[in-house]
């Protein structure tokens, strides 16, 4: 099987410039492109690009790093800029440049956060959603990271509390602790793969809008999206939608469920062997459980 051919380019947004990347050059007759949205926020795509895999299913597969992080511009004069509106407004910013129609729309992490406020727009040409490793409600989020940590050994616990109380998460010795977490409920891979190796030294470069709307790490939530909770409106969510996770997943099986009780027919898969990145964890069941999701989505939109 050949290789798709990709492409790269710059959209302007904003008086900025987002970076964007094509794998494919065509859609096959009566399937839709998926359009990715990375997780962070302001981690970049790199960790996900596994998906570009699915391009060889015959329709092609968008990546973009959000604006503030990765290929695209990164302005920091501003923290107060990085808002839930601004990334919304961004996704029908790419979609209209790319020409992007009908679309399928994958989000992983708080990707799949922002896919759900995008979808509650109700946009014109949203064929499906695949909601990975997500939420509707940070609170429940919170609450679960709360019983994930309390399982971590009792000195690992301490140290992390100690430097959140002192606010000194930047030392050495609390990156260290936290990884202890990030094994166990982000990435079980040791080493990480390169693509998600890559993600975390970007950001590391430039923490801006990760600090700003999370916090200073995966469990210690403090940032604007604390208290960001959709799950009232799960209701409004008219499209197909697949909703999955791993089964060591700091986004835990019990959050997939409650995306599966508010969206109607909403379907669901839970990796067995993967924490909060399946695509790399279980690449291949994932692309197959994704691929025959999106394939069924077209053939009934086909009719």
């Amino acid at each position: 099987m050949s290789t798709p051919t990709a492409h790269e380019g710059l959209i302007p947004f904003r008086g900025y410039r987002v970076w964007y990347r094509i794998v494919g050059d065509r859609d096959e007759p009566g399937r839709a492109p998926l359009l990715c949205l990375h997780g962070g926020p302001g981690v970049p795509h790199d960790y996900i690009e596994p998906l570009q895999a699915l391009a060889a299913t015959g329709r092609r597969v968008v990546f973009y790093d959000q604006l503030g992080c990765g290929r695209s511009d990164q302005p920091r004069h501003d923290p107060a800029m990085w808002t839930v509106p601004l990334f919304v407004e961004e996704i029908g910013a790419v979609r209209a440049a790319l020409g992007l129609s009908r679309v399928h729309l994958l989000g992983q992490s708080w990707g799949g956060m922002l896919a759900l406020e995008y979808a509650l727009t109700q946009p014109a040409g949203l064929a499906s959603l695949v909601l990975a490793n997500t939420s509707a409600s940070m609170p429940a989020w919170i609450a679960e990271l709360d019983r994930l940590r309390a399982q971590l050994p009792a000195d690992v616990k301490s140290t992390l509390q100690r430097h959140e109380s002192a606010g000194t998460t930047d030392s050495a010795e609390y990156q260290q602790a936290m990884n202890v977490f990030y094994r166990r409920h982000a990435c079980r891979i040791d080493p990480y793969p390169e693509p998600v190796q890559r993600a975390f030294d970007q950001v590391a470069k430039n923490p801006q809008v990760y600090r700003t709307m999370w916090g200073p790490s995966e469990f210690h939530v403090t940032g604007t999206l604390k208290t960001w909770d959709r799950s009232d409106r799960l209701g409004e969510i008219r499209v197909p939608t697949l909703a999955l996770c791993g089964r060591h997943d700091e986004a835990t099986p019990a959050l997939l469920q409650a995306l599966q009780h508010g969206i109607d027919g909403c379907e669901t898969a839970i990796f067995e062997h993967s924490s909060h990145m399946p695509h790399v964890e279980e690449p291949q069941r994932y692309l197959q459980v994704v691929g025959d999701f999106l394939q069924r989505v077209d053939r009934r939109a086909a009719g």
